[in-house]
């Protein structure tokens, strides 16, 4: 990859000096024009997808990406752009919603828990286990009124989120340890640009279908989810399961950026095509051997 993106700008390792007030929307250019944008994120996909190629056949590790943002920072629209040229066969994509009522029969992690990516596939996320600190946190009233829990685990709130932060923190790390590395991505818009958003979607008919009543009510709540965003990242982000803070005012930067954290965390997993031990590679010449006598 000719582009080259200093990741530690975004990449949050260690969520204890992270602060959400420091964190980017907007970024200078990483491309030239719209030609040299589609050049670079072609160059991307072709590099992510001969790594899937050798995860799939290596099939010891499996990768999932994890994608949080308010409304309108273009989740939808990045996963599409920057995982369009992977292989269908090495990715399974899962979008979040309300939970059903089986899912609220259950415990928090159940719902994300089952779809995991096995080893040898790139999981998608879009929306996670992170609503459950991140929406419930900011209406509690989906805890104490709708989510199913003992009495005993609502009575002091800030503790079952704090619990929560821990339970993902571990269940990250315990993911990590049976080969399946999440790198979540917090696609970071500011508050100006997720108006005009709004306001294209109503403006323009082939998008009205996007916007939600709700979507504008949510925008009173934003310094609280701001809030919920830090103490998230903040409780969860470690070396071997880092999130990634990418400036999301402008798409194809942030395609872009993404791209390049998904390719530089492939490539620290040393992944390779299986070397067969020397007696299958003798029946291999074996074989071949055969075919050219037809």
């Amino acid at each position: 990859m000719k582009l080259k993106i200093d990741l530690h700008d975004f990449r949050v390792p260690d969520g204890k000096p992270f602060r959400i007030k420091k964190a980017k929307t907007k970024v200078k250019d990483v491309y030239q024009d719209d030609a040299h944008y589609e050049s670079l994120i072609a160059e991307f996909r072709t590099e992510i997808d001969d790594l899937q190629q050798k995860m799939y056949a290596q099939n010891r590790q499996g990768l999932l990406l994890v994608f949080q943002a308010m409304d309108a920072a273009g989740k939808d629209s990045t996963i599409k752009h920057v995982m369009s040229g992977v292989n269908t066969q090495g990715v399974e994509s899962h979008a979040f919603k309300r939970p059903t009522d089986a899912e609220l029969d259950r415990d928090f992690l159940w719902r994300t828990t089952r779809v995991m990516p096995p080893r040898g596939r790139i999981g998608i996320f879009n929306r996670s286990y992170y609503e459950e600190v991140l929406v419930c946190r900011v209406h509690p009233e989906i805890v104490t009124k709708i989510q199913r829990l003992p009495a005993a685990t609502t009575r002091n709130i800030d503790k079952l989120f704090a619990d929560r932060l821990k339970d993902i923190r571990n269940f990250e790390g315990y993911s990590h340890r049976n080969g399946i590395r999440i790198v979540k991505f917090f696609l970071h818009v500011s508050k100006e640009e997720q108006k005009k958003r709004f306001l294209s979607r109503i403006d323009t008919p082939s998008k009205n279908w996007k916007f939600e009543e709700g979507d504008v009510k949510e925008r009173s709540h934003w310094k609280d989810y701001m809030v919920a965003y830090e103490d998230a990242i903040r409780a969860t982000a470690t070396e071997e399961c880092p999130w990634y803070v990418v400036p999301a005012d402008d798409k194809k930067n942030m395609r872009l950026i993404v791209s390049a954290a998904i390719l530089a965390e492939m490539q620290t997993m040393k992944l390779k095509y299986p070397e067969l031990p020397e007696e299958q590679k003798k029946h291999l010449q074996a074989a071949k051997r055969l075919l050219l006598a037809e």
